[in-house]
């Protein structure tokens, strides 16, 4: 098989683009980061400019990136569900959305984790209280930005929802969505049931006990 995405099952970026894969059913071979499979080290750091996952792999071509290889593969790739809107004020607003929920929860969210595995010059407790203050922000206005839509972007799945799930999946656990911001609580609970992220979901719940903060019993 032509197709082979590289990363770990457990990682957000590796299943944002996982779920891009699942919702068009698109065949493609997964090959796991792990103490089982040293080459791939080498692999991904020949062709990663970061040195980071995921990667995705066309024959002979590869890409990183989670956001750009959802974009590429509505291009080679193509199938029923579109990631990236035809009209360009609409796929303005789905790259905005894939940007916010990368860049203010995500992020905020990994600042709490990075403190804790001691990546970053920072006491955890104060770690988690930086990101916990990000997140609330970040919050407050997806709270009202997600009032009348079904999706991030509107009224269909798009890449910002590929962003949005497993972003609010880990913010949640790091510093749970309040539960006056019903809107955001209930768009949270609708990314969960989608048969393409509960897939994800599931393939990834043995590292659970791996989380640095420790995995709330839900979910």
């Amino acid at each position: 098989m032509s197709l082979a995405l590289i990363g770990h099952p457990f990682s957000s970026y590796t299943q944002k683009v996982l779920i891009a894969l699942y919702e068009n059913a698109t065949p493609f071979e997964f090959r796991a980061l792990g103490p089982e499979a040293p080459e791939l080290e080498a692999e991904l750091a020949r062709r990663s400019p970061s040195g980071k996952f995921p990667v995705l792999v066309d024959g002979d071509r590869s890409g990183a990136e989670a956001s750009i290889i959802i974009e590429y593969l509505g291009l080679a790739h193509p199938g029923p569900v579109r990631m990236i809107p035809a009209d360009a004020a609409a796929a303005l607003e789905v790259r905005f959305m894939d940007r916010f929920f990368d860049l203010h929860v995500m992020d905020a969210m990994q600042v709490a984790v990075s403190s804790k595995l001691g990546q970053i010059p920072m006491a955890p407790e104060d770690g988690l209280k930086l990101a916990g203050e990000r997140l609330d922000r970040a919050y407050v206005w997806l709270n009202t930005a997600l009032a009348g839509r079904t999706w991030a972007a509107g009224a269909d799945y798009t890449l910002a929802d590929c962003a949005a799930s497993p972003s609010l999946f880990y913010a949640d656990w790091v510093h749970p969505i309040p539960e006056q911001f019903g809107t955001l609580r209930a768009y949270r609970a609708r990314l969960l049931a989608r048969p393409s992220f509960a897939r994800a979901v599931d393939e990834a719940r043995y590292f659970r006990p791996y989380f640095p903060l420790g995995a709330p019993d839900r979910d």
